[in-house]
């Protein structure tokens, strides 16, 4: 017997990402678009697959999350809501999509610690599925696992993380999250061989409790980049990923809207559903 495809919001729909998830989701033979919501006031009422330029799919942009999560959740199939919206709006969507049963796939950054952990109390008790995925790149879960590896052996480390200039937040989650998995053995990094001064506040970046510089650059022509830097007397290591097309994301993005249906907590990060 067929299973039933999934049926999928897409929530920031007239966003990059967004439009290239509705195109993802319209050529994937076990989904099908059940909503597509955005603010922008020119696009409500349109055709979101002529706007995401994969031709008529006869679902409409609303700006109604509400009315939207509810007829999703009415679906014979458990219902999924990606989401890449903005910062100030994510934890409340993710909380709105909980309560009606929706799983939510949260590619939108800027969470802070303590809405991370709200949300996994509220997915916990409700036992849905919530994946709240930094980056959906397979080559960042591949250069943060060879981070992770060459911690063991350096002890200074650096991290820049270069994005387009429309990225709200800073740093990127991605930068965040490898600066964390690198900490996870209890390891502190750049001990000082000298007293400091910034001629300019900020100049160093940013330093988390273990001892991690991460700098962030913002600037148009870009789109997602990241390096790690590992230095020890004479030798430098670098890790870098450049993403050069926002469709490098959807083999990610379809990935972890099958495997959200599977969960009844929130999962962080990619690579924990690959």
């Amino acid at each position: 017997m067929t299973q039933a495809p999934i049926p999928v919001v897409v929530n920031g729909a007239t966003g990059k990402m967004g439009r290239e998830t509705i195109k993802a989701i319209a050529a994937s033979k076990d989904m099908t678009l059940v909503g597509a919501l955005a603010r922008n006031p020119d696009r409500i009422g349109q055709d979101v697959g002529e706007v995401a330029g994969c031709g008529p799919l006869e679902v409409p942009i609303l700006n109604d999350m509400q009315g939207t999560l509810a007829l999703a959740s009415q679906e014979k199939q458990p219902a999924v809501m990606v989401d890449f919206t903005h910062p100030d709006v994510v934890y409340e969507n993710a909380r709105a999509a909980i309560a009606y049963g929706v799983r939510p796939v949260i590619g939108t950054t800027g969470l802070s610690v303590e809405q991370l952990n709200d949300l996994a109390d509220f997915a916990d008790k409700a036992s849905i599925g919530c994946l709240v995925i930094p980056n959906f790149s397979i080559g960042v879960v591949l250069m943060q696992q060879a981070a992770v590896q060459a911690s063991r052996y350096f002890d200074h480390v650096e991290i820049i993380e270069l994005h387009h200039n429309q990225k709200a937040d800073a740093p990127s989650g991605t930068a965040i999250q490898t600066a964390q998995l690198l900490a996870e053995f209890g390891k502190a990094f750049n001990p000082p061989t000298v007293d400091e001064t910034e001629k300019l506040p900020g100049a160093r970046g940013s330093q988390t409790e273990d001892g991690i510089r991460i700098h962030s650059v913002r600037l148009p022509g870009l789109i997602a980049h990241q390096e790690v830097i590992f230095g020890a007397p004479g030798q430098l290591y670098t890790l870098r990923h450049d993403t050069s097309d926002r469709a490098s994301y959807m083999p990610g993005v379809l990935l972890c809207i099958r495997k959200v249906l599977e969960l009844k907590s929130l999962v962080y990060g990619l690579e924990k559903v690959l």
